[in-house]
């Protein structure tokens, strides 16, 4: 037997079925906790412009986004979005792109965005909707974007981005481009039917696109085992034929390293 990728296919003559738990990915760790490197870890060759700009963007987010969630709570703005906890994530994945790779994000991506060199005054036009707004003040707060640093627009709904980043990385191939997309989205996205569209277009065409799940484990307000079994979200992509790695999103050295080596493989 085979598949319409001609791999050949085992065959067995008792019924077995494999269990939900079968495939396993590892989580990929460079730091330990203390701050320093695994023993024998392979650590990406970073310069020290590059490591202070990574470093630099994290405390800004940080301290963005406890101003600007104190403001939302006071009023002062209608919605805000956090980012706590998530900031290696976003900022170490940001730093091993070219700045000429699309951006397509949800609403917990302000370290990519700041690291693309969005200013504190962008940021507080977008976030107080005022006439300086790069979107004319129509959007909601925190749905960031720019044509300028290749930052798609954000939309609301959960998942939107996932075909779309599929989408336009495989007409960035069909134009013979060399850039690659990169979509963020978190585990709540996951559960919508547009991860699965998006996934398998991406993996029929071969698109240039990078998928960035962030798990934090509660998708705003619905607990991961509540959404799915298994090994978790990593494992799906390897059933759609695509590459896929598990990482520690709080240590920014593992994330840049698995950024750099996907964008390499897209």
């Amino acid at each position: 037997m085979t598949n319409p990728n001609n791999a050949t296919i085992s065959t067995v003559h008792t019924a077995e079925f494999t269990s939900g738990h079968a495939l396993q990915i590892p989580t990929l760790r460079i730091l330990q906790d203390d701050g320093t490197i695994y023993p024998g870890a392979e650590v990406p060759q970073l310069d020290q412009a590059t490591a202070l700009k990574m470093y630099d963007s994290m405390q800004f987010i940080r301290i963005l986004d406890e101003r600007m969630l104190a403001a939302q709570r006071q009023g002062r703005i209608s919605f805000y979005m956090q980012c706590l906890g998530e900031e290696a994530a976003t900022v170490g994945s940001a730093a091993a792109l070219d700045d000429k790779d699309m951006i397509m994000a949800q609403y917990r991506e302000q370290g990519a965005l700041r690291y693309r060199g969005f200013s504190l005054e962008q940021f507080m036009n977008q976030l107080f909707s005022n006439e300086k707004d790069l979107g004319k003040g129509r959007q909601m707060p925190v749905h960031y974007g720019s044509k300028d640093i290749y930052y798609m627009t954000i939309s609301s709904p959960l998942g939107t981005q996932i075909p779309q980043a599929s989408g336009y990385a495989y007409a960035q191939k069909l134009r013979g481009l060399k850039n690659t997309t990169i979509c963020y989205f978190g585990e709540g996205a996951a559960s919508e039917g547009d991860f699965h569209a998006g996934l398998n277009m991406a993996a029929v065409h071969k698109a240039p696109v990078i998928l960035f799940c962030r798990n934090n484990g509660y998708a705003i307000s619905t607990p991961a085992n509540e959404q799915f079994k298994g090994d978790g979200i990593a494992c799906r992509g390897v059933g759609y034929g695509i590459k896929a790695i598990r990482v520690d999103g709080a240590d920014i050295l593992a994330v840049y390293k698995a950024t750099q080596m996907a964008r390499d493989y897209a």
